[in-house]
C-alpha cells in the first residue's frame, strides 16, 4: 500500500494527543464507574472499571489519576460527606478529562467527585444486605441475645497494635471499681478488601471456644475512617447476625455507620465507649450488691435490736417465771383433775348401768341353767333306779356268782363248784353236785 506520509511514533502519538485535547466532548465529562487498585503517593493512582450487571465481569477499564493539586480538596469533600476516604471497590461519579501521553498512553484526569452518588450506592447495598438477612430470618438473632449481668470475659477482634485496641484495653483495665476483666485479642485485618474474610476467620476461632467468653468486641483501631466500605459486606454481616455470643461493634467514629451496626447486639461510638459500656455493666452490678448488702445490714440490725429487747424483757421476767409456771401448771392440773373426774363419771355411769343389767341377766340365766341341769339329773336318777340290779332283784330275779363273777352259762358250773346266789333280801351259798 502506498502512503504519502511517514511519521515517527512520537509524531503519531503527539497527533493523537492533540486531537484529544482539542475535542471538547472528551473534557470535563461526568463518568460513573467502580474504583480499583487505588494507590496513594504524591498523587492518587487508580483504575476506573465498569462491570457487567449480570456476570460482574469488566466490560471497560481505564487508568485514572487525581493530581496532588486537587487531591486534598477531593479527599476532604468526600470524607466530609461519606465519613470515609476514597478507596477501592467504591461506586463513584467523577468528573474526568481524557488525556493521551506519548509514553504512558490513554488515561483520565479526575478533577472532581460526587459524594452523593457513592453514598446512594452504599445505602442501596446496605439495604439490600439487610433485606436479604431479614428474608433469611437471621437479622435479629444476635440483637436478641441476652448479656450476662456482668460480662467479664471478652474476646476482642482488632488489628494488633492499633490505637483503638490500646485505648480499649487501657480503659477496661484501669476502671475505678477495680473490676477484673479477662480479654484476648483475636487479630484481624480491619481495613481493605481482606478485612471481611479476616474478621470472619477470627469469629470462627472464638466460636470454637464459645464457652470461654461472655461476648465479642469488634473494634477498629486508629483515627482514620478509610475503607469503611469493607464492612458493607453480606458474608461478614451474616456471620455476626448468627453469632452465638452477643457482639459489640465499635468501628470508626460516632458519625460512621455500616451494615454491621444493624446486625450486632450493640453499637458504640468508639473502642473506648465499648470499654465504658462493659464497665458500666459491672458497676451497676456492684451498685446492686451494695444496695442489697445495705438492706441486709439494716434488716439484720433491726432483728438484732428486737431480739435484744426480747432478751432484756425475758431476763427481767426470768426470776418470776418458774413460780408462775408452776402455779399455772398446778391450776391447769387441778382443772384437768376435775374435768377428768367429771368425764370419768359421765362415761362410767352408762357402763355401770349396763353391768347391773348384765348381772341381772347373768343371775337369771344361771338359775335357769341350774334348774334345767337339776331336772335332768333327777331324770337320770329315776332311770338309774329303774335300771339298777336291786330293782331287778326285787322283781324276783337273782344273780349267781362264782368267785365273785356272775355266771351266765350252765357250762361254767362244774360238780363241786361253790356258787353264791344273791336275792333281793340276802345271799345264799350252794355246792354243785
Amino acid at each position: 500500500m502506498e502512503t504519502t506520509e511517514t511519521l515517527t511514533l512520537e509524531e503519531f502519538t503527539s497527533r493523537i494527543s492533540g486531537l484529544m485535547a482539542a475535542e471538547p466532548t472528551l473534557r470535563n465529562v461526568w463518568v460513573t464507574a467502580e474504583t480499583s487498585d487505588l494507590r496513594r503517593a504524591m498523587h492518587c493512582y487508580l483504575e476506573l472499571v465498569q462491570k457487567h450487571p449480570a456476570t460482574g465481569e469488566p466490560v471497560a477499564r481505564m487508568r485514572a489519576t487525581i493530581w496532588r493539586s486537587v487531591l486534598p480538596r477531593i479527599d476532604a469533600d468526600f470524607a466530609a460527606a461519606t465519613g470515609s476516604r476514597l478507596a477501592s471497590g467504591m461506586k463513584v461519579r467523577v468528573l474526568v478529562s481524557a488525556n493521551f501521553h506519548p509514553s504512558y498512553g490513554l488515561s483520565l484526569n479526575i478533577t472532581d467527585i460526587d459524594p452523593a452518588y457513592t453514598m446512594g450506592d452504599l445505602m442501596r447495598l446496605r439495604l439490600e444486605i439487610l433485606a436479604r438477612l431479614q428474608k433469611e430470618g437471621v437479622l435479629e438473632m444476635n440483637r436478641s441475645l441476652e448479656w450476662p449481668d456482668v460480662p467479664l470475659r471478652m474476646a476482642v477482634i482488632s488489628a494488633p497494635g492499633a490505637a483503638g485496641y490500646g485505648d480499649f484495653i487501657h480503659q477496661l483495665y484501669s476502671n475505678s471499681r477495680r473490676l477484673r476483666f479477662a480479654t484476648r485479642l483475636f487479630p484481624a485485618t480491619m481495613q481493605g478488601q481482606k478485612a471481611p474474610a479476616s474478621i470472619i476467620a477470627a469469629l470462627e476461632e472464638i466460636a470454637a471456644e464459645e464457652e470461654m467468653w461472655d461476648g465479642v468486641v469488634i473494634i477498629r483501631g486508629g483515627g482514620a475512617t478509610s475503607d469503611l466500605t469493607a464492612f458493607e459486606n453480606y458474608d461478614l454481616a451474616a456471620n455476626i447476625a448468627q453469632f452465638p455470643l452477643p457482639v459489640i461493634i465499635g468501628i470508626g467514629h460516632e458519625r460512621d455507620i455500616t451494615v454491621l451496626d444493624y446486625v450486632a447486639n450493640m453499637r458504640v461510638k468508639t473502642p473506648t465507649a465499648a470499654a465504658e459500656w462493659l464497665i458500666s455493666r459491672g458497676t451497676a452490678a456492684l451498685d446492686r450488691l451494695d444496695t442489697l448488702a445495705s438492706e441486709i445490714h439494716h434488716t439484720a440490725s433491726s432483728l438484732i435490736a428486737g431480739s435484744r429487747e426480747q432478751i432484756a424483757y425475758i431476763t427481767a421476767q426470768l426470776p418470776y417465771l418458774p413460780l408462775a409456771a408452776v402455779t399455772n401448771a398446778r391450776k391447769r392440773l387441778d382443772k384437768s383433775l376435775v374435768l377428768l373426774s367429771e368425764t370419768a363419771r359421765l362415761r362410767l355411769r352408762p357402763q355401770f348401768s349396763q353391768l347391773d343389767m348384765a348381772a341381772g341377766r347373768l343371775s337369771a340365766a344361771s338359775t335357769a341353767l341350774i334348774d334345767r341341769r337339776r331336772a335332768r339329773l333327777d331324770a337320770f336318777d329315776q332311770l338309774i333306779a329303774v335300771l339298777s340290779p336291786d330293782a331287778t332283784l326285787r322283781r324276783g330275779y337273782s344273780i349267781t356268782r362264782v368267785d365273785g363273777h356272775a355266771v351266765t352259762s350252765v357250762a361254767a358250773l362244774a360238780p363241786g363248784t361253790t356258787i353264791e346266789t344273791t336275792l333281793a333280801d340276802g345271799c345264799v351259798s350252794s355246792n354243785i353236785l
